[in-house]
């Protein structure tokens, strides 16, 4: 292999297999000697106040509102997904970033604290230091949002930034980073960092403060070990396998709308993306009969309905799931074990599917949605329950929303509605189990069940 072939790397349209461009696949020493700059500058970082900091990150919000039409367009080149999908990314995080450099000075000020009646005599408060350089390692379903999560925060609250976005959206990545040096009051404040995964591991291993990674779970193990060597804080948002769950009393086409949004929007590649539907039998076949008209109406394709897959080898995994699911029983409403046809795959629905299959227990990230009948929310909760991961969740009821969400082991849940969390400033992001530890968003950490119920 070739000294050129070392140092850089080729990202492709996953549309079409064409390239994109060639990136600099970052080296031990490069991350650091960026690492080494981060800890040079921090301390100016931290002098500038919460005021100063709020400015810098406010002027980078106007660019990025004012250019979204560029980086949307950008992240649909290297993810695939329709523009439309990428503006609402965008949206998104554009909204955290501005909640993040609002309140920062609000949640992270001095707090005093009651001393109690035995140490009467005595003053007491908690004052919040940054961590220092924390580094991110970001994902390619969603470059935008979901790094900014922890870009926005991590910043606001006087820390500086090493980005290593994925392999698969590097131009994103030196988007943002180059956006931000143009506000910038001086260097290394936010670094970007391209490369391959020999990249995210060096910035693991290098005198980072805190790491923030999105990932599979399998990373993520590697990426808690190696922090746990140097005894650094980790954030770790991994795969889920998200149930959706219909009580009787339900709104059935919306519940219907919504949960095919939720499994088929960016071709599937959500982590906070349905995968599961539970209902109550005596509402699954109006259920059943809502969701498969819809997803008769879908179509991937180049800004269609939804885009390629963004990974390959995905299509593998997601063909294996669909594969297994036949072969244990499963119907198909839609679709069927043809379904997969690179670089896209066709919505497939199936039903009646065995809770041993692939397509129950793991994270198949793609546009396939199981639906399973349930006699009460009790099996419902029990069979949602049943898995290594916990994310998210959706549960529909008119009446009986937040006692059946209140019952699963999983870090948000959305009532009526689904993955309405994300889009909420002020509520903590993450999972519990093999979905990872940890929260971005917010003011606290302390929550474990974020709701939103609309």
């Amino acid at each position: 292999m070739s000294t050129q072939a070392l140092s850089e790397f080729p990202n492709h349209n996953p549309a079409t297999g064409e390239v994109i461009d060639n990136h600099h696949n970052s080296s031990q020493s490069d991350v650091d000697a960026a690492v080494a700059r981060a800890h040079d500058s921090k301390r100016a970082w931290v002098a500038l106040g919460f005021d100063g900091r709020k400015k810098v990150l406010n002027a980078w919000n106007s660019i990025i509102t004012k250019r979204l039409d560029e980086l949307a367009e950008l992240v649909a080149l290297e993810t695939g997904k329709p523009i439309s999908d990428a503006a609402l990314e965008i949206s998104l995080a554009v909204g955290h970033l501005s909640w993040a450099a609002k309140h920062a000075q609000r949640y992270l000020s001095p707090v005093k604290r009651n001393p109690g009646l035995l140490m009467a005599n005595m003053k007491a408060r908690i004052e919040r230091a940054p961590y220092g350089v924390v580094g991110v390692i970001g994902p390619w379903n969603y470059p935008v949002f979901t790094p900014m999560g922890s870009i926005a925060y991590s910043l606001a609250a006087g820390n500086t930034i090493i980005f290593k976005p994925s392999e698969y959206t590097p131009g994103v990545g030196k988007w943002l980073g180059a956006t931000f040096a143009e506000v910038a009051p001086f260097p290394d404040i936010f670094q970007v960092l391209t490369g391959l995964g020999t990249t995210g591991a060096a910035l693991t291993q290098s005198a980072v403060d805190k790491i923030a990674f999105t990932g599979s779970t399998r990373t993520a193990k590697r990426v808690a070990t190696s922090a746990a060597e140097r005894m650094i804080p980790v954030v770790l948002e991994c795969g889920g396998k998200d149930p959706v769950i219909i009580d009787r009393d339900a709104n059935i086409k919306k519940a219907a709308e919504y949960a095919l949004w939720m499994a088929m929007s960016n071709a599937g590649q959500t982590c906070i993306g349905a995968e599961r539907v539970y209902i109550h039998t005596a509402v699954a076949d109006e259920f059943i009969r809502e969701i498969g008209t819809m997803a008769r109406e879908l179509h991937p394709g180049v800004n269609k309905s939804y885009g390629p897959a963004t990974m390959p080898s995905q299509l593998n995994i997601i063909q294996s799931h669909i594969d297994d699911a036949a072969a244990k029983g499963a119907k198909f409403l839609v679709g069927g074990t043809d379904s997969v046809q690179p670089p896209f795959v066709q919505p497939t629905i199936m039903l009646d599917v065995s809770e041993d299959s692939l397509a129950i227990t793991e994270e198949t990230f793609g546009p396939t949605l199981t639906i399973n009948r349930v006699q009460d929310m009790v099996e419902a909760v029990r069979l949602a329950n049943a898995t290594r991961y916990g994310l998210g969740a959706s549960v529909w009821s008119k009446g009986n929303g937040e006692k059946i969400a209140s019952q699963l082991v999983t870090g948000m849940v959305s009532i009526n509605s689904v993955i309405g969390f994300a889009g909420i400033a002020s509520l903590p992001f993450g999972g519990v189990k093999e979905s990872g530890y940890g929260r971005i968003h917010g003011p606290k950490v302390s929550m474990n069940l974020p709701i939103y119920d609309q």
